[in-house]
């Protein structure tokens, strides 16, 4: 066995693998580039070494410097964890030539699988579906128009040896498919130096349905169950679970026999994952063969009972499996969700800044968090925005889901926006819970981006109660501080009103005793149980028999932000008296469409459209911005002219940083 092990890799799937290999006697080395010198990885390890600047291809994806680093260390094995160089055949062999083993499959199965072409093409031949499609290599735009007249639209464009969903492109026209192949081809070569694209046909409302082998090197492969990860956003994963509640035993005997006959037929060495779409009829199509560890791996773990990352260095090692196929079982339900700094509110853009307040819910044997950040840390342009993995286990999956939504509510990020609130709302959704899902519901079922302030009536009313017993609180803690006597006198009226939004609820409170109050509105009455004191940031409460929840609360000023089920709501609770006076403040009203293109998010100007004295119409894209590894495409929301360019090509920008300014609008 080992004695020491370099993670060449960064935030929480360095800290996941550092973890096991503690727990294994394995010293641990972590890298890490210029804008990762104070990151939670770096802390965690035995040893860590500076590998270069903060942009990931001067360090993470610098094989030498990662070599040297070994060298340096002493180190006997690499473990890439995914993402950076965990697909690239050509690391393992340096890797190998230099005497450092290689925690992952052999070079040539990386290779094999890794382009997308010659693993359908494998693939057929070891009798496994494949989508039909063109298995070549397109040539130019009007190449891939042709191609999809004759597979017959939808299709699909993939980057041949891209992965995460990264350059996927869907039309519906010959004019999506033009843009589509110049986006996917232009993304590819960015993030992958390939900018090779192919073509697919679409499969209307698939599952994602994927399946664990683990193979080591003495000929023995077994699988570990399938998972489903239908729940995706631009084509990347949001919500994981296992097992996948679409699929019947047919089906499952069927997609897991292929996925092991696949992995045979490139001698696969080390976790891997076979990944299929399967339409409504439950027919499934080979997509992908990831040759690395996954980012949903622990869902897998949570039902198999098996540690995929300390099975990936005993096989490394030289160690033969000791499970057998007939050893594997599924136990209960996991589900998993990625928790990422991005907004919700503004279609999902990138978030960056310092982690004012990070805290993870309650942990227990049903509750993983696998994350990379602590408070105070920052969260980098520089990366992707994924924070940590909120992984829970129960014994069905409508238990799974709901200690998962309440581990959402609890889970408290403050200083950058994240998707909780989104996430949040997903897990309650009536089509979620019954597992009635494809890889486009997410983007069909919030067309617009997620709104955090769609809730119901109810639900608004249960947050106005809420707000009234804080701010009751408070009251009374004042009162009997004994500072202020007309605290006492605004205490001793118990009725309140909470306006939000200029909707108002009134409450009377009655405290049966002490965290139990009584709430009447309208006539009607609501026992609430609650601890709650002021500066807390978490509410726990019950009403009447139900199950105890929890909601974010935060002062603001004068006023109470509640964050509750996936919604945001600021409320402002006042006397009787002050909410008579409050509809007379007026509010200050913002300008309409600026005369500045901003970018929306840190970045770096990858494009620009338009020149000085050009004529734009609204909608016409004019930028493109790229951050945490993503293209984002801007487009003018007017009619006019470009007066002046204020950024080139090239820029760094800050967030809400011009970018141009427009002059008067065209004739």
């Amino acid at each position: 066995m080992f004695s020491k092990i370099l993670i060449a890799n960064r935030g929480e799937i360095a800290c996941r693998i550092m973890r096991t290999a503690k727990q294994m006697g394995i010293k641990t080395v972590a890298v890490y580039s210029d804008a990762d010198r104070n990151a939670l990885h770096v802390r965690t390890a035995d040893e860590a070494v500076n590998i270069g600047p903060a942009a990931a291809a001067q360090s993470y994806l610098q094989t030498q410097n990662i070599l040297e680093a070994c060298h340096s260390t002493g180190a006997e094995a690499v473990h890439p964890g995914y993402g950076f160089l965990s697909e690239d055949a050509q690391f393992g062999e340096r890797l190998t030539e230099s005497g450092v083993q290689f925690i992952g499959p052999g070079a040539e199965a990386i290779r094999l699988m890794g382009d997308k072409i010659t693993s359908k093409k494998i693939a057929r031949d070891a009798d496994v579906n494949v989508i039909p499609g063109f298995d070549d290599v397109i040539e130019n735009p009007d190449h891939a128009v042709e191609l999809a007249q004759q597979i017959g639209y939808p299709v699909m464009l993939k980057p041949t040896s891209a992965g995460g969903g990264k350059g996927m492109r869907l039309a519906y026209s010959d004019e999506e498919c033009r843009d589509g192949f110049l986006r996917s081809a232009s993304e590819a070569k960015t993030h992958f130096g390939d900018d090779r694209v192919f073509v697919e046909r679409y499969i209307e409302n698939p599952r994602h349905i994927e399946v664990q082998v683990l193979a080591d090197k003495f000929g023995n492969v077994i699988h570990l169950g399938e998972r489903e990860c239908s729940l995706q956003r631009r084509h990347q994963k949001v919500i994981e679970e296992a097992p996948s509640p679409f699929l019947n035993e047919a089906t499952r005997s069927d997609i897991t026999e292929q996925a092991v006959a696949l992995a045979r037929a490139v001698n696969y060495v080390s976790a891997g994952t076979v990944e299929f779409v399967v339409d409504a009829d439950q027919n499934f199509y080979f997509l992908e063969m990831n040759t690395r560890l996954q980012v949903e791996h622990p869902v897998t773990e949570y039902v198999s009972g098996v540690n995929l990352v300390e099975c990936m260095i005993r096989i490394a090692a030289g160690e033969p499996l000791d499970l057998n196929q007939s050893d594997i079982t599924a136990s209960g339900w996991a589900v998993e969700a990625r928790i990422y700094a991005e907004d919700p509110a503004r279609n999902f853009l990138p978030s960056i800044g310092r982690l004012i307040r990070y805290r993870q819910p309650t942990h227990s044997e049903k509750v993983r968090v696998d994350s990379g950040v602590y408070e105070g840390g920052e969260i980098s342009m520089h990366y992707d925005p994924m924070i940590a993995k909120l992984v829970v286990h129960h014994d069905t999956r409508e238990k799974a889901l709901d200690l998962l939504a309440k581990s959402l509510d609890e889970y408290q990020i403050l200083g950058v926006a994240t998707n909780i609130p989104f996430l949040q709302a997903l897990v309650r959704d009536p089509l979620v819970c019954a597992g009635d899902m494809h890889t486009r519901y997410i983007e069909e079922r919030f067309p617009d981006g997620y709104d955090c302030n769609s809730e119901t009536d109810s639900e608004v009313v249960t947050a106005a109660m809420i707000a009234t017993i804080a701010h009751y609180v408070n009251e009374e803690r004042s009162a009997k501080s004994g500072h202020d006597q007309s605290n006492c006198q605004r205490t001793a009226c118990n009725t309140w009103v909470a306006i939000s939004d200029q909707e108002q609820y009134e409450f009377t409170i009655e405290e049966i005793e002490y965290g139990h109050r009584l709430i009447t509105s309208n006539g009607n009455g609501t026992d609430v149980i609650h601890k709650w004191t002021p500066g807390q940031s978490l509410f726990y409460y019950t009403i009447a028999d139900g199950d105890t929840r929890c909601v974010k609360i935060l002062r603001v000023g004068i006023s109470y932000q509640l964050d509750f089920f996936g919604l945001r709501r600021l409320f402002k609770v006042l006397s009787p008296l002050g909410a008579k006076f409050n509809q007379f403040m007026l509010e200050k009203k913002t300008s309409g469409v600026s005369r500045f293109l901003k970018s929306p998010m840190p970045g770096r100007l990858q494009e620009l459209r338009v020149a000085e004295g050009q004529t734009v119409k609204i909608g016409e894209t004019i930028a493109i911005v790229e951050a945490m590894k993503m293209e984002n495409v801007l487009h003018s929301e007017q009619d006019g002219t470009i007066a002046k360019i204020l950024a080139n090509v090239g820029d760094s920008l800050a967030a809400d940083q011009p970018i141009l300014e427009f002059g008067t609008e065209a004739e």
